[in-house]
Order: C-alpha cells, then structure tokens, then sequence
C-alpha cells in the first residue's frame, strides 16, 4: 500500500524543504510538492500539519547494550549535582534492591559536585553501605568507583598491580575505591554474568528509548559492555530481537577486540564489514586508544595543564595497534578507533598509514570516534587520509569547562576542529556515546549550531567552527549513513531508499538555535512503520 504524507515542512537531504513525500513496501518512492503526491493516487494519506519532517536519526557511535544496562541501574546523571545528593539518593536506591544484589549506578561526574571535586572514594561508598558491594561507573565509562566491600569480593589489596592499559587508585598506599581504563576488568570480572534474556531486556529498554529521542539507526560498540559474554550471544540476542519484530533501530556494530587472537577468530568465523541484514549488520573493528579528558586518561603528547605529572593512559601499544589495524584492514575490515588525546591520535594515524603502506586499498573509511585533542598538524594528516570522523558534538556542553584549563590555550586552540575537518575531505558524523550522554539528538545539534554549554550558554568555543543547521542535521542523517556504507539506502527522504524518519515539533531551520533542543520529537518511523508517538 503506498502512503502519502502532504502539507509538511521535509528536509529530504537537500534545500528547499518540500512539502509531501510517499512511502511504499517500506521505501520512500517520492518527495516533492503536494500536487505532485497526490498525482501518484496513494491508497492511504495522512496531513502532517505543516510539521517538520527530515530522516530518521542515526547515531553514530554509541553502546546500546550499556545503555540498556545504565536503564536498569542507578540514575546518577540526574543526581550529580554533589556528592552528598549522589550518595543520599544510592541510600534510598539500595532499600529497593533485592538482598544480596550488587548497588550498581552510571552517570557521576565530580566536575558537575556542588559541595567537593574530589571524585567519589571507597570510604565515600561505605557511606551508603558497608556490607553490600557497589560499583559506580563515571559518566565518560572510563572510571569505576567501588566501596570496600566490593574490593574485599574482588580481591583487591595494596599489593595488586595495575594492568596494562589501566590503573588502580591508591592513597597511602591504599586502593582508593578508583578503577580506570583497563584497570576496571578486575572488578568487572567479578559481577554477575547477564544471560541472554537478561541481555535482550537490556536491549529492548535501550531501543525504545532511542526511538523516543527520533533515533532510527546506531552504530553501537556491544562487545566489550560484558568482557565474559561471548560476541556470539550478543549477535544471537540481536537476531532473536529482529526476528521477533523488536529491534525498532538499525544497527551497526562496532565490533570491539583489544586482542588479536580474537579479531583473527571473528574473521575467520566469516565477520567482516558489511555482513548480516539491514536491521543488524557487522561493522567495523572498534579499538579504544585511550581514555577520556574528564578522568584525566586521554593519552596527551604533553602533561596535562592542572597535572605535570599525568599524560593518561594509552590502551595499546604502538606494535599492537599496528597489528590489529593491519590485519582488520588487509581482511576487508573497516576500522574505528576510540582517540581522545592527541599522543592517542598519533598512534591511531600511524597505524593506518602503515596499513595502507601495506595493504593499499581504496574506499576503506576508516574513522576516529571522539577525535578531540588534535594539534594543526595532526588536522593535516586526518584530511590526507580522509578519514571519517565519528564526533560528539553534545560533549560540548561539558568539555568547554575543561579543555583548557586541562590542556592549555595552544592545544584548546586547535581541538575540537570537526568543522575544518569536514571543510578538509573528511566525513563527519555525529553521535552521542550513549550512555556517556543521553541520546538526545536535538541537544545535539543545539551544541553543534551554537558552540556553547546547553544550559547556561557558556561559549562560544572556537565559534568559527559552528556547524550550519543543515550541516548538524546532515550529521545525524546522510553523514551517519555514509560511515556505514549506507549512503545509497539512508539518510535522505529520496525514492528507493529505507523510509525511516522523524516528525518534529517544530523546524530547527526556524528555530532560536538557543532552543534547538527544546523541539519535541512527535513520532518515528522505521520502514514506514511508527515505532513511536508522543
């Protein structure tokens, strides 16, 4: 049955706006004027009130499975305003859980702590309680919190070492409670292992609430949320999902390894780029560099600014970065590797200029997700390669309160540039890094327009490097597709391609970009289909 939707505002991909658009066995078939749609005789029609209308929104990297988890867990986002309120509201949490079950939380930010900056401790925790073990996961997902309960569980003494790539938190020669980067296994080993079910719950949880924020397809980093869950479960859990007419988003993985041996056994088990179906498909390799500004783990190429004794914590080394790029890449294999500080983004660089020293090959769009601290010379390189760049533009409403002063004028100077990137060749698209923020894809754009904090409107950061409204929209539409080779099959309101979209509240072209975000989602759609009304 074909549908016509008439007398709207749509953002086809391309300016002007149009006013009518028809969708047909889950495609769109036609986007121009009323008159025009209503020469195609649709069997169904449905007046959209002069409502704004643009493709569905596709966030670009993301965890949906951590999200999921994060819905299940303690709310600390919305409680990190002190440190004081975060451990008040964990009391009234725990009187809730059943007996026994670890107090589990994501979302604090001891920046966003009114009454301290100190980040929360083991002996702040003992606080909540004593006798239950707790584990609470900073908003950037690269810092764990624990109580000493949970280290007694754990195993973990003053004599137990940091691993490769992470670091346990000592004071007084004491673990402090403060687990960072790959140092957070050795708690995370400990926790209970979700099965399946479990899993699927937490993607179901996820999924709605992305459709809620106008979100129609993802490209989720799944693999590493549970290090004891194999990758196979998490795809079953997936296809059981699509089968059963629940996975209501697109989805893209970024396939997460941080050890060859694996990579090599995913690919040989037939998993490469572009396999699977429409609604979950195999993406690229996903590799994290490093850590995040905020816990002071991104690897910088200098000490950070407030700190001459910390440069952060590189995951890998140069040989194995090197080694994973290279086989992903000389098998087929996109790449996507996590680069927040610029000694980060120089091994990432590196690396792939050696693979395609290698193994030359065109088309590869290879990408850096987050690509935030970056010297001019770095921007050079990124464009000559054209590499894709995963941002996060909604980062903005924090990190301008601490980029400099973590990293000095001349670094804050030269970061943060997706602008000239995108002007320099390279595809740029955006996302969230969900649950690190909400998926709030108006929020978004709001800081991509504007360069300022969501709130107070602090900024603008480098304002020369403000998107236009079409540019941000584009990020979270055609740009998206075009990082998962999708760009002939999504992100525009064009014939023949899927007719997944979005209703707004109002037009963010009209729109105070001040209030950008305050644009109500009205609806979604995924293949014609509305998986979401408000």
């Amino acid at each position: 049955m074909k549908t016509l939707y008439f007398n709207g505002r749509v953002y086809t991909g391309t300016l002007p706006l149009v006013s009518a658009f028809a969708v047909a066995d889950g495609c769109f078939i036609f986007a121009g004027s009323d008159s025009e749609g209503f020469s195609l005789g649709c069997e169904k029609s449905e007046d959209l009130q002069g409502r704004f209308v643009c493709a569905g929104f596709n966030d670009s990297h993301m965890h949906l499975l951590n999200y999921g988890q994060a819905l299940s867990a303690a709310d600390l986002a919305s409680h990190t305003e002190s440190l004081e309120g975060m451990l008040a509201y964990l009391k009234e949490y725990a009187a809730a859980l059943p007996t026994g079950q670890w107090i589990r939380g994501r979302g604090w930010n001891q920046d966003l702590f009114s009454d301290t900056r100190h980040m929360p401790g083991r002996f702040d925790l003992d606080r909540v309680s004593g006798t239950v073990p707790i584990a609470l996961t900073r908003c950037c997902g690269h810092c764990l919190a624990v109580n000493s309960k949970a280290l007694e569980i754990c195993g973990i003494a003053s004599e137990t070492g940091s691993p490769p790539g992470g670091h346990i938190g000592l004071k007084n020669g004491e673990p402090d409670g403060l687990f960072y980067d790959e140092a957070i296994s050795l708690i995370s080993s400990h926790l209970p292992i979700p099965g399946r079910e479990e899993i699927k719950n937490m993607m179901r949880l996820a999924v709605k609430a992305l459709n809620r924020y106008g979100i129609t397809s993802v490209q989720s980093d799944d693999y590493c949320v549970f290090r004891s869950v194999p990758w196979q479960t998490v795809n079953e859990a997936y296809r059981e999902l699509e089968e059963s007419g629940e996975l209501t988003v697109r989805v893209y993985e970024q396939s997460n390894f941080s050890e060859l041996a694996a990579l090599k056994e995913f690919i040989e088990a037939g998993y490469v780029t572009g396999t699977g179906s429409s609604l979950f498909r195999i993406g690229p390799l996903k590799m994290l560099g490093d850590g995040s500004l905020g816990a002071r783990t991104a690897f910088l190429s200098e000490p950070y600014t407030d700190d001459p004794a910390a440069r952060g914590i590189p995951i890998f080394t140069q040989e194995e970065m090197n080694e994973m790029i290279g086989y992903a890449h000389a098998h087929g294999m996109q790449t996507a590797v996590h680069a927040i500080g610029d000694a980060a983004m120089d091994m990432v660089l590196d690396a792939v200029e050696k693979a395609q020293r290698d193994y030359p090959r065109k088309d590869c769009r290879h990408g850096v997700v987050h690509c935030q601290i970056t010297r001019p010379d770095q921007l050079k390189r990124l464009m000559k390669l054209k590499l894709h760049i995963y941002a996060q533009t909604i980062f903005l409403d924090y990190d301008i309160r601490i980029v400099e002063p973590l990293t000095g004028p001349v670094r804050a100077a030269s970061s943060y540039r997706w602008k000239t990137l995108m002007h320099g060749g390279c595809s740029v698209s955006n996302g969230s890094d969900c649950p690190v923020e909400r998926p709030d894809v108006l929020a978004g754009i709001q800081c991509a327009v504007t360069r300022s904090t969501l709130q107070d409107h602090r900024g603008p950061y480098l304002p020369e490097e403000a998107f236009t409204v079409q540019e941000a929209l584009d990020s979270y539409t055609a740009e998206g597709a075009q990082a998962s080779f999708e760009e002939k099959k999504k992100g525009r309101i064009a014939p023949g391609f899927f007719a997944d979209f979005v209703i707004l509240g109002a037009d963010p072209f009209a729109a105070d970009p001040f209030r950008i975000k305050e644009i109500p989602v009205l609806a979604t759609y995924l293949a014609g289909e509305q998986v979401y009304r408000l």
